[in-house]
């Protein structure tokens, strides 16, 4: 595995990524959740609504909800393992992130876990770290987006990608351009690397199918249901309390049956 810093790219390439971060950026002065009718700020719904019956539509011919159960065909301990890699993998990311949010402390304890990890878990294999009292801890730069003071933005629904926010997409297109391993990686480690993180969505899908089936083809309005349920999970992982503290519950006990 090389680990040889790639040639450096040329100063065009910088000054797109700027002009295309601060373009997206200046979308992101909108209401934000808070003075937005039942929170959510959606100028986008006609787009958004038929990205997301074409996302459907990919998802239903990959898996369906009337699909068979693809995590029954997983052995457990591979689908852990391959969690465990691609959290590995996304470490650096993630204390990129962290230190860019003046978390010192996760930083450093991110930045251990990953040696450890990566090491004597085997290339992240095995969770070592876990067991050290170094849990999974992640972030990306759509929380130090929000920490700098960005607003949320429009909700939006991307390609394959599905739910985001004009600041969560800023972030995404920043994530995927900087992360440290891809400066890092040459062929074909890098492309080793991406396959994994595709692979743990594959398995995340499969693991969580009865209630992504419920949700997209059960509801009476799939698009509306996920969103909500969506910006909700994302706002309780940022500590965002926009839309009134008292109003906050955790996602995962919300009860969508009959929405």
């Amino acid at each position: 595995m090389s680990f040889e810093p790639k040639r450096h790219r040329g100063p065009e390439y910088r000054t797109g990524i700027s002009l295309i971060v601060g373009l997206a950026l200046s979308a992101c002065t909108v209401p934000g959740p808070g003075e937005a009718v039942d929170g959510v700020y959606d100028p986008y719904e006609g787009a958004n609504r038929r990205v997301h019956a074409f996302n459907k539509s990919v998802d239903s011919a990959l898996s369906g909800g009337d699909g068979p159960d693809m995590a029954a065909a997983i052995p457990a301990p591979v689908a852990t393992g391959v969690a465990n890699v691609a959290d590995t993998l996304s470490l650096p990311q993630t204390v990129m992130n962290q230190l860019l949010q003046a978390r010192l402390g996760s930083a450093a304890r991110n930045t251990l876990r990953f040696g450890v990890n990566a090491t004597v878990g085997l290339v992240g294999l095995f969770d070592v770290a876990a067991g050290m009292g170094l849990p999974e801890d992640d972030s990306d730069f759509g929380e130090t987006l929000y920490v700098w003071g960005f607003p949320e933005g429009a909700y939006m629904e991307l390609p394959i990608l599905g739910p985001s926010t004009e600041r969560e997409a800023t972030g995404k297109f920043v994530d995927f351009f900087t992360n440290p391993l891809g400066q890092l990686l040459d062929p074909p480690e890098r492309y080793y690397a991406t396959g994994v993180k595709v692979a743990d969505k594959v398995l995340d899908r499969a693991k969580y199918g009865d209630t992504i089936d419920e949700l997209l083809y059960d509801s009476a309005d799939s698009y509306a249901q996920l969103r909500m349920i969506w910006l909700q999970n994302r706002r309780f992982e940022l500590g965002d309390e926009s839309t009134g503290g008292a109003a906050y519950i955790d996602p995962e006990a919300l009860d969508t049956e009959g929405f």
